[in-house]
């Protein structure tokens, strides 16, 4: 039997979320590339909710998807319900959502990574890195076996010493029914990274057998549901989920036990998500609030599991029975799998460059839940820039970085490099300040192009954002001179739409699919914002074209205080640009920098 190379372009360690984007990305741009996973099994396993998109993450994926990534495809052909959130509200945050079979999403990234080309996949663990000269030249296996590569990428998710708490009782776990991978922190340690300690956790499973619906509101997808990736026409909404609440008694229940909670014991020391805090969390945070919702979500069409969305729980089992209980439509509900917390390490993303790669070790990526976030679709959106990234240095290219005005993935690695995080980062609109560029329905005209260029984009979906982008033109240009420009004008207004004039309209703009009439709306009737948002855009850019030394000794510049002094040290800004986005530096800082680089 042939034994297998210990030789590779880019090793990526792990296979979820992050891990399936950074191993497909230099593969399909050429480079022979090794994936390690603890599990085969377990490839894009869906360790919480069953579901792919949300608010802002909707977004990433589409960019995932105009970069030339697998995500938004995948989700496409294993969701089984659609919807998109905020209709509501303006465009700029309106969110696509699909609840996912998770056990089909499985299998279709499993076969993803397994037909793709230059692509080997391994399973086992890394317990540390070889580093030779300051850089990453490698791993070693468990197993003692040592796998060689131009570039390492790292995408642990959960596992880095990962620990698990059901009550006060707590073992050593990736996830559950996964072991943990105790001795790669140490190995990063050893090579100069600072790591902290994160939490997070999931929702007991239930039975739905044991679910009474009948009371119960459903909530069902929607037909016209726009695909997230462009290479996608039609999806199918095949079930429905369902809503309930919380109430007082409930409460009670959790509040009474709250001596059990390893959260109020003092047993967990990670620091959880502020955005998607547990029920204990959501009971003591919130005590005036009456009820919480909770969404009953089905996690496949082959299994009888249901998820509750907004149950995050590390209670002991028997206090998670009860109060599940005590909620409308679970009073015989049974617990198929517990809720759980999990303790894992993280490294400091502020010890990272924009393009993922670490400062302290050439070579070294990290992407996903090593690098601070939480879920799926923040892993997998660095897992794509680490793969691109990694291959464009082993090609003596570039780096792909993406501006806070050009993706949502853009604002996302900026804030981790800039800021840094001491909490699981979660992704919402509101962290992007030109959010109306941003929107979900242009991802493909912001994104394909950087696509194309790296050589990730296939050629379908590069045919069809090109058809698409010549459509939404041709459409503009027919509204404009029809009638002397009339109903582009009328456009303009929030309560007029194409559909009021259908009858005026020629073959032509009759003939424009829905997503390019959507397009086309928006775009008229925010024209002037979008306009003034450019013009923004290129008045802060004077600060990107001041270039900061990558040496540069931020002591011997006179007028710096301590605290900006250390933090420039730390974080070594490219631009002033960057410098001025970094916590605590104040405009003072930035303006004697500024006098500095016009020196």
């Amino acid at each position: 039997m042939e034994s297998r190379s210990n030789s590779f372009d880019v090793i990526v360690v792990g296979a979820g979320h992050a891990g399936i984007e950074a191993s497909l990305a230099p593969a399909k741009m050429g480079l022979n590339v090794a994936v390690i996973t603890i599990n085969l099994d377990n490839i894009g396993q869906m360790s919480c909710n069953p579901a792919i998109g949300g608010l802002a993450k909707g977004h990433l994926v589409r960019e995932i998807d105009a970069l030339g990534g697998e995500m938004g495809k995948a989700i496409d052909k294993t969701g089984i319900q659609f919807r998109t959130l905020n209709t509501k509200k303006g465009p700029a945050v309106r969110s696509s959502r699909a609840q996912a079979d998770m056990f089909r999403y499985k299998t279709y990234m499993k076969k993803a990574l397994e037909s793709a080309e230059n692509l080997t996949i391994i399973q086992s663990m890394v317990d540390s890195l070889i580093v030779k000269n300051g850089k990453a030249a490698g791993v070693v296996l468990w197993t003692g076996e040592e796998l060689y590569a131009g570039a390492v990428i790292l995408t642990t998710g959960t596992f880095l010493r990962g620990l698990v708490h059901i009550g006060l009782f707590n073992y050593n776990a990736g996830r559950a029914g996964d072991f943990a991978s105790n001795k790669l922190s140490l190995s990063l340690l050893e090579n100069g990274l600072e790591i902290g300690r994160l939490k997070t956790g999931t929702t007991p499973r239930l039975d739905g057998r044991t679910i009474d619906f009948s009371e119960l509101e459903e909530q069902k997808g929607e037909d016209d549901f726009i695909p997230f990736s462009i290479a996608d026409k039609n999806i199918t909404n095949e079930i429905s989920c369902y809503i309930t609440y919380t109430n007082k008694n409930t409460h009670n229940i959790i509040l009474n036990d709250l001596d059990k909670s390893p959260l109020y014991c003092g047993v967990i020391k990670g620091v959880g998500p502020r955005y998607c805090p547990s029920i204990e969390d959501k009971v003591v945070r919130f005590k005036d609030k009456e009820r919480h919702q909770i969404f009953l979500e089905r996690e496949s069409l082959d299994s009888v599991e249901f998820y509750p969305n907004g149950l995050s729980t590390s209670l002991p089992l028997d206090t998670q029975l009860k109060f599940l209980r005590s909620i409308k439509g679970l009073e015989k509900v049974k617990i198929m799998r517990p809720g759980y917390a999990i303790e894992y390490d993280y490294v400091l993303p502020d010890q990272l460059r924009h393009s993922l790669e670490t400062k302290k070790i050439d070579g070294l990526f990290l992407a996903g839940q090593i690098n601070g976030t939480s879920g799926y679709e923040e892993a997998a959106a660095q897992g794509i820039i680490a793969g691109i990234n990694a291959a464009l240095k082993l090609k003596g290219e570039k780096p792909l970085i993406l501006r806070r005005d050009e993706a949502y993935i853009g604002v996302l690695i900026d804030d981790l490099i800039t800021l840094g995080t001491s909490e699981p980062y979660r992704m919402f609109t509101s962290r992007a300040e030109y959010r109306l560029l941003l929107r979900e329905d242009n991802a493909d005209f912001r994104l394909c192009e950087f696509g194309k260029m790296v050589g990730l984009l296939d050629e379908e979906r590069y045919f069809i954002y090109k058809e698409k982008l010549a459509g939404f033109n041709e459409l503009i240009l027919f509204l404009k001179t029809y009638e002397k420009g009339k109903y582009y004008d009328l456009l303009k207004r929030p309560d007029f739409y194409l559909e009021n004039i259908a009858p005026d309209l020629d073959k032509e703009a009759k003939q424009s699919d829905k997503d390019i009439i959507n397009r086309v709306q928006l775009f008229v009737k925010y024209e002037g914002y979008i306009a003034r948002q450019k013009e923004e855009i290129y008045r802060l850019k004077k600060f990107d074209d001041f270039k900061l030394e990558s040496d540069m000794d931020f002591n011997e510049i006179p007028g710096l205080s301590l605290e900006v002094v250390e933090k420039l040290n730390k974080i070594k800004p490219q631009t002033i640009a960057e410098a001025s986005r970094i916590s605590g530096i104040t405009p003072a800082a930035v303006s004697i920098l500024l006098m500095r680089c016009r020196k």
